[in-house]
C-alpha cells in the first residue's frame, strides 16, 4: 500500500505533465522577480474517472487466503469468480476509443542559468610547494601553428580617473566586455546610437521645476515610450524570426539525422542478410564440394579393401561414430555397458573387498588440532587473535546478560513489614421472590424453550430444502421398487427435455441479444465517433476562427499605424526631396547662367575679334578685285549689276512688305474681337471693385455718399473706361505694340461695337 501510494504521488507530479503557461502582461519578461509564465498540471489525467485509484490489494490477500485454504480444506466451497464479457467488438466498443497523444513542440521560452567561476581550492600538500618553489622541468619556448591573436584570452584594459563632475561617455560601454559584446557588431553599433540619441532626448526635456512645461514634458515622454515600445516590438519579432529559423534548422537537421540513421540500419540489415546468404552459400558449396570430392575419389566404382588402421586412426571413422543411416543405432544394446562385478553385486565379494582394503579407510584417526600461534616471533599478539578475544567476550556477555536469573530480595536485618490481609467484602444476602414472580419467571423460561426449539426446527426445515436434490438423489439410490424406479426414470426424462428446451430457449434468445448488441454498439460506436469527431473539428475551427480574428485585428491595427507613419514618411520625405530639388536646381541655373554669360562672351569676344580680321581681309581682297574690275568694266557691264541688284533685293522686299500687310489685315478683325472680350470683362469688374472700396470707405467714415450708386451709374462705360486694372493695362500696352494700326483705329469707349467681328 505504501509504494502504491508513492507510485500514485510520482505519477501526480511527474515533470511532463507541468506546462508552462504564459502571463498576458509579463509575456516578454525575462526578469526573475517578474516571470512571463508560471508552472501548472496538464488538465488531461491519463487515467479515466471511472478507474478505481485506491489500492486494491487487501481484497486480493484476503481471496489468496481463502483460495490456498480451500486447497487444504475440501469441505470449504468458494464461489467462482465470474468475469463479465467486455464485448469489445459490441456495445461497449466505444469506451476502447480515446484520441491518440501526438506530441508537439511548445514553443516557451528557457531558463538559462549561466556557469558561475571556479576557484581554485586550498590545497596543503607537496603540490603547492612544488607551485611556490617551481617545477623541475621548464619549456623554454615552443613551435605552434597558431597565431598570438588566436590564443590572446581577455584584451587589456588600463586603469582610467574620472575628473570631478564629468561624464565621459566611453564608460557608458562599461558593461560590453570581451566575449559578451564585444568586439562590437552591427547590434552593439545601433545600441550606442540609440543611447546617444536617448541622451540627446534627455538634454533636450523642460526641467522638472517649471510647471508651466510639465504637460510638453509629459508629451515628449509618452513620445518616447512609445517609440521605445515600438522598437521592442521589432526586437521581439526579429528574435523571433530568428527562433523560428533556428527551430526549422533543427527540424530539418533532425530530418537529416533520422533519414541517416534509417539508411544505416537498413544498410546494417542488408549487410546481415548479405553475410548470412554468403554464409548459407559457402555451406552450400562446401557441402557439395566435399561430396563432389567423396564421389571422385571411385569414380570407376571398384571394390577396396577394409583399411582397419586408417579406421582407428580416424576419429571420424565407422568406428568411432557410426551412422544411423547404415544400420547401426548407439542406443540399442544399452546392457552390454553395464558393469557387472563379484565384488559388487554378492555378499561374499563384497566382505573380500572390505578385507582387501586397508585399515586407513576403515578406522579413522582422530587427530588433535594444534592451537593456533596468536603471538608473533617478536611477542606480540596479532590482529585477528585480538579480534576473536574481543568477540568472544562480547558473546560472553550477551550470554550472560541473556541468562541472567533475578536474584531474590533479601529480608531486611532489622524489621519486616507486615502486610495485613486485604478485609473480605460482605456475603450478599437474596431476598426470597414472591409467588407471581417466580410464575412469571417460568413462564418466560417456558416461552424461550418454545422459541428456540421453533428456531432449531426451521433452521432444520431450511437445511432440508437446500439439501433435497441430496436427499432426492439417496432415495433414488436406495429405491428397491420398480414402480419408483419407473417414476425416478420419467421425472428425469422430462427434467432433461425440460432443461434441453430452456437451454435451445436461452441460446436463441442469448445469440439475438448478441446481434442485437452488436449492430447497437456499432451504431452507437460510430455515432459517437461522428460526434466527438464533428466536437473537436466545431472546436479547432472556433478555436481558428478567433485566431484569425485576432490576427486581421492586430493586423489592421498595424497597418493602420504603419500606414499612418508611411504617411507622414512619405510626406516629409517629399518635402524634403522638393526643398533639395529646389536648391539643386537653383545652384544649377546659376552655375549654368554663370558659365552660359561666361562661354557667350568669350565666344563673341573670339568671334568679333576673327570676324574683325576676316573682314579686313576680305574688304582689302575685295578691294584690290573691285579696283581691278572698276579698271576694266564698261558702262554695259555697269549697268548689268544695278539690273541685278534691284531684282535680287529690292523687288522681293517689297513683295515681303505687301504680304504682311495682308495678312495684318485679315488678322485685325479676329484681334480686335479678342480685345473687346477680355478689356469688356476686366473693365466691368474693376468698376466694381472701385464702387465697392468707395462703399467701404463711406462706412468706415460714418457719412455714406448719397449720389454714390448714381454717379457710377451716370458715368456709364466712360468711368470704367478711365480706371482700368494693371494686368489689364499691361496687357493693353504689349498688344498696341504688337499691332499699332489696330489699336489706333479700335475705339476706348467700346461703343462702336461690330457684331460681325464678335
Amino acid at each position: 500500500e505504501k509504494d502504491h501510494s508513492k507510485s500514485n504521488v510520482q505519477v501526480q507530479l511527474v515533470g511532463d505533465r507541468m506546462v508552462k503557461a504564459p502571463m498576458l502582461r509579463s509575456m516578454f519578461s525575462t526578469l526573475v522577480h517578474f516571470p512571463g509564465y508560471s508552472l501548472l498540471l496538464e488538465g488531461k489525467d491519463p487515467v479515466p474517472p471511472f478507474i478505481n485509484r485506491r489500492w486494491r490489494g487487501r481484497a486480493q490477500h484476503c481471496l489468496e487466503a481463502l483460495q490456498q485454504l480451500a486447497v487444504a480444506q475440501s469441505s470449504l466451497q468458494i464461489p467462482q469468480i465470474v468475469y463479465e464479457d467486455p464485448e469489445v467488438s459490441g456495445r461497449n466498443r466505444y469506451k476502447y476509443f480515446a484520441r491518440p497523444l501526438i506530441p508537439y513542440n511548445k514553443l516557451l521560452p528557457l531558463n538559462v542559468a549561466y556557469a558561475m567561476a571556479k576557484t581554485e581550492p586550498v590545497v596543503h600538500s607537496a603540490l603547492r610547494d612544488s607551485n611556490v618553489f617551481g617545477p623541475k622541468l621548464r619549456t623554454l619556448g615552443t613551435q605552434t601553428d597558431y597565431r598570438d591573436g588566436e590564443a590572446q584570452t581577455d584584451p587589456y584594459s588600463p586603469e582610467y580617473v574620472v575628473p570631478h563632475g564629468s561624464i565621459p561617455e566611453l564608460l557608458t560601454l562599461a558593461t560590453l566586455t570581451w566575449g559578451r559584446e564585444l568586439p562590437a557588431g552591427l547590434a552593439e553599433v545601433e545600441m550606442i546610437e540609440r543611447a546617444r540619441e536617448k541622451r540627446a532626448w534627455e538634454a533636450t526635456l523642460p526641467a522638472m521645476d517649471d510647471t508651466s512645461q510639465i504637460a510638453k514634458r509629459r508629451k515628449m515622454m509618452d513620445d518616447m515610450e512609445r517609440k521605445e515600445w515600438a522598437f521592442r516590438e521589432q526586437e521581439i519579432e526579429k528574435l523571433q524570426e530568428v527562433r523560428l529559423e533556428v527551430l526549422k534548422k533543427l527540424l530539418w537537421r533532425r530530418v537529416e539525422n533520422q533519414n541517416e540513421l534509417d539508411a544505416k540500419r537498413l544498410n546494417d540489415h542488408w549487410q546481415n542478410h548479405q553475410k548470412a546468404k554468403e554464409e548459407k552459400i559457402k555451406k552450400i558449396q562446401h557441402d557439395l564440394l566435399r561430396k563432389l570430392i567423396a564421389k571422385r575419389k571411385n569414380v570407376m566404382g571398384k571394390l577396396e579393401r577394409r583399411d582397419i588402421i586408417k579406421e582407428y586412426t580416424d576419429f571420424a571413422s565407422q568406428t568411432y561414430a557410426p551412422l544411423s543411416r547404415i544400420g547401426y543405432f548407439p542406443d540399442n544394446h544399452s546392457e552390454r555397458y553395464v558393469v557387472k562385478s563379484f565384488y559388487l553385486e554378492t555378499f561374499a565379494g563384497l566382505c573380500e573387498l572390505e578385507a582387501s582394503l586397508p585399515e586407513s579407510v576403515t578406522q579413522v584417526e582422530i587427530k588433535a588440532p594444534t592451537p593456533k600461534y596468536t603471538t608473533t616471533k617478536t611477542g606480540f599478539i596479532k590482529r585477528a587473535a585480538r579480534l576473536e578475544v574481543e568477540l568472544a567476550q562480547v558473546h560472553q556477555a550477551l550470554l550472560e546478560k541473556k541468562n541472567k536469573i533475578k536474584e531474590p530480595k533479601k529480608p531486611l536485618r532489622l524489621l519486616e513489614k507486615v502486610e495485613k490481609p486485604v478485609p473480605r467484602p460482605p456475603t450478599p444476602i437474596l431476598e426470597k421472590p414472591s409467588i407471581e414472580e417466580e410464575e412469571r419467571e417460568l413462564a418466560v423460561i417456558y416461552l424461550q424453550k418454545l422459541l428456540r426449539g421453533r428456531a432449531i426446527q426451521n433452521m432444520m426445515f431450511e437445511g432440508k430444502e437446500k439439501r433435497l436434490e441430496l436427499i432426492q438423489e439417496l432415495h433414488t439410490t436406495h429405491a428397491l421398487q420398480e414402480d419408483r424406479q419407473l417414476l425416478l426414470k420419467a421425472e428425469e426424462q422430462m427434467t432433461l427435455a425440460l432443461r434441453q428446451q430452456y437451454d435451445l430457449q436461452m441460446h436463441k434468445l442469448s445469440s439475438v441479444e448478441k446481434h442485437l448488441a452488436r449492430e447497437e454498439g456499432r451504431v452507437l460506436a460510430n455515432m459517437f465517433d461522428f460526434l466527438s469527431k464533428e466536437l473537436l473539428r466545431l472546436q479547432e475551427e472556433r478555436k481558428i476562427h478567433a485566431f484569425v480574428m485576432l490576427a486581421e485585428r492586430q493586423r489592421r491595427m498595424r497597418e493602420a499605424e504603419e500606414s499612418g507613419r508611411r504617411q507622414v514618411e512619405e510626406r516629409r520625405r517629399k518635402e524634403e526631396d522638393e526643398i533639395f530639388k529646389q536648391v539643386v536646381k537653383m545652384h544649377q541655373s546659376t552655375i549654368d547662367s554663370y558659365l552660359e554669360d561666361i562661354i557667350l562672351s568669350s565666344m563673341e569676344n573670339t568671334a568679333e575679334e576673327q570676324a574683325r580680321e576676316e573682314v579686313q581681309r576680305i574688304a582689302v581682297e575685295i578691294n584690290d578685285i573691285a579696283y581691278e574690275m572698276e579698271s576694266r568694266r564698261t558702262r554695259l557691264q555697269s549697268e548689268e549689276i544695278v539690273a541685278e541688284l534691284v531684282y535680287s533685293f529690292l523687288i522681293p522686299e517689297a513683295e515681303k512688305m505687301s504680304m504682311r500687310e495682308k495678312v495684318r489685315q485679315s488678322q485685325r478683325k479676329h484681334i480686335y474681337a479678342a480685345h473687346q472680350i477680355i478689356h469688356g470683362d476686366t473693365e466691368s469688374v474693376v468698376a466694381d471693385l472701385a464702387l465697392h472700396r468707395e462703399t467701404s470707405a463711406s462706412k468706415t467714415k460714418g457719412d455714406p455718399p448719397a449720389g454714390t450708386a448714381l454717379s457710377g451709374t451716370a458715368a456709364g462705360p466712360s468711368a470704367a473706361d478711365s480706371t482700368p486694372s494693371a494686368p489689364a493695362a499691361r496687357e493693353l500696352a504689349q498688344l498696341c505694340e504688337e499691332s499699332p494700326g489696330e489699336t489706333a483705329a479700335k475705339p476706348s469707349d467700346g461703343s462702336d461695337k461690330d457684331p460681325a467681328a464678335s
